[in-house]
This record gives C-alpha cells, structure tokens and sequence, in this order.
C-alpha cells in the first residue's frame, strides 16, 4: 500500500515539474509579427533638354553639353550607318553635288554605342552645333570656307586614338570611321572639352502626356533635297513616330538593325545657293517658312535663329510660340525654290 502512494506521489511531482518548465507563451504585437519592409524609394528623373523628356538620371548628364556629330549620308554611306536612332536631334540639308550630310545631336553620348560613319565639317553644320553650345565632332573639313568659322567654336576631330575606330563594312576608307560613344565622351572630359554646361531646353515642350495633333494629313513625308536626294518619312500610329526612309529604301541601323524613328519631324524651307567656288553650298540660317509634322499631321510654321550661336525659335504663322511634342526631333533644311515637300 504504502508503494502505492509513494509512486502515485512521484507521477504527480513529475507533472507538476514539467507543467512549470513549460515556457509561457507572450502575445506578439503586430510590429513583431512580421518585419519592417524596407522604404521604396522612387528613382528620379531629369528632363533632356533636346526632348523634353524626363528620362536621364542623373542631374549632370541634363546639365552638360550635347555633342554633335557629323555623319556621313552619301547613297552608299547610308546603309552601314548607326547611331542614329539614339540621337535627340538629327539635322539634315545640302552640302555639294545634290548630296545631303547630317548632323547628329546627343545629350548623352554614352548611350550610343557606335555613330557614323563621321566625315568632315561644313559651314552651316558648324553654326547648327554652335546653336547647341555643343561639341562639334567631324574628321576634316572644307578647307576654303569651314575651316576658318571652326575657330569660332569648340570642335574635336575624331581620329582611331581619340574614341573613333575604322572599321571594315565593304567600303571605301573613307566611309569607314565610327564613333564610339563612351571613348569619345573620355576623351572629350581629357581635353577639356567639357568644362561648359548647357542646360536650355531647345524648344517649348508640351508635358508628355499631351498629344499635339493638327487638322492636315501627313502621313507620308517626302522632302526632296535634289532630284537624287528624297528623304521620306512614313508615319506609324503604333508607335506615334515616324520612320526614316531614303526614298522607297527603309534606312535601319548597321549595328543592330533598329529603324530609325522620331517623334516630330520639320521642314525648314530657305535660300540655298553656292559659295564663289562654285561647289560647296550655302545655307541661309536666318529664317523663313516651313512645317511642323507630328502624330500624322502638320501645320505651316516660321522660324528664326539669326546668329551663329543662337539656337532655332519655332513660331505659329500668326507669330505665337510653337508648342512641340516631347520626343526626338528630326529637322529638314531645304531649298525654299527647289525642293517642295509633299504630305499625304
């Protein structure tokens, strides 16, 4: 009997031994049920003055000057082309012969892998960059009437040392010199090319989500700069931006394929005549009539820019400021006498 109980009073020690070495379980607030999720902090963008689009990330890429690049736009040149499709502003009017050059505007350089081919400076291309306070890159120049105004402004000739490298694309030497984006901006900080900002927004931009639009159809844009030279541009509403063609001929990059598209696209029409040479071309870019395209549609316009250094102001014809959809820009400087563009 008495094993009994003693037994019986050990089973209830054991219990209550192990009752009191349970750990009491507190409650859990809500703070410490789950842990903190970090704080979300939003990426901040900076407007691109030659667009007027809020995609650049850091504040001194929109501050510092744009480069500007000439390139190469013979018929043959044409096709192993690049880096146009990055550029914010491309210009394009007469040199000699019936033949168009181009003058390619970039806010950040670094973002294009390859520009070219590059070719050699001209009068009216040197007064476009300076328009910019841009850097004007080139290989060669006229030397009777360009190389003189190049004193007037900061330019860079390119060469294979300095960001440029020839490569092989089927053609002749001298259609063969690329850009090379980043190298060249090294090389530009190296010589202290880029010491001077320039932040001024080129045009008055609508906010980017305003959609500009205009009565008359201009689907199909065809500027022709001689009777071998049309360039045409063919709107897609898809995209909202217009494809460069080279007459019937899609004109894509070499490097990588893309099509060549740009928001809005205008049409400067002024006096062109040639130099006492007789062979080099003239451009008047004081100022004159001309046409703004954009989301399949245009107007008549005028514009302005006066001095070398002065940048293009964009009028209405009654002679209010011209409101210009964000995005890039592609500017036709045309014969006002030969070369009348057609919108369809």
């Amino acid at each position: 009997m008495f094993k009994k109980i003693l037994a019986l009073l050990m089973c209830l020690v054991f219990v209550f031994a192990v009752g009191c070495g349970k750990e009491e379980k507190k409650p859990v607030s809500n703070n410490e049920s789950s842990q903190s999720e970090p704080e979300i902090v939003e990426p901040v963008f900076y407007k691109n003055p030659l667009t007027g689009i809020e995609d650049i990330e850091q504040q001194e890429v929109a501050n510092r000057r744009p480069v500007a690049i000439m390139v190469n736009n013979l018929n043959i040149a044409q096709k192993v082309q690049c880096g146009l499709d990055k550029a914010d502003i491309v210009y394009e009017t007469e040199v000699e012969g019936g033949i168009t050059r181009l003058l390619a505007v970039y806010q950040d350089i670094t973002k294009s892998e390859k520009i070219g081919t590059v070719r050699s400076a001209r009068y009216a291309y040197v007064d476009l960059a300076m328009g910019h306070n841009a850097i004007y890159v080139h290989h060669g120049q006229d030397n009777t009437y360009c190389a003189p105004h190049l004193r007037d402004t900061d330019h860079f000739v390119l060469g294979t040392k300095n960001g440029g490298a020839r490569l092989k694309n089927g053609l002749a030497l001298e259609h063969t010199l690329y850009a090379y984006g980043s190298s060249l901006w090294q090389n530009l900080v190296k010589r202290g090319k880029t010491t001077a900002t320039s932040s001024a927004t080129w045009q008055s931009f609508a906010d980017e989500e305003t959609k500009i639009s205009f009565e008359s159809v201009a689907n199909t844009i065809t500027v022709p700069f001689s009777n071998s030279y049309k360039t045409v541009f063919k709107y897609d509403a898809t995209s909202g931006k217009y494809t460069r063609y080279f007459k019937d001929t899609l004109r894509t990059d070499y490097a990588n394929g893309a099509t060549e598209n740009f928001k809005n696209v205008f049409v400067l029409l002024t006096s062109i005549t040639n130099y006492p040479d007789g062979y080099h071309r003239k451009i008047d870019l004081s100022s004159g009539d001309g046409y703004y395209c954009v989301n399949g549609t245009y107007i008549p316009i005028r514009w302005s820019k006066g001095s070398a250094s002065s940048s293009f102001v964009f009028t209405n014809v009654d002679g209010s400021p011209l409101t210009v959809n964000t995005g890039n820009s592609w500017v036709c400087i045309a014969s006002k006498t030969k070369a009348v563009p057609s919108f369809q």
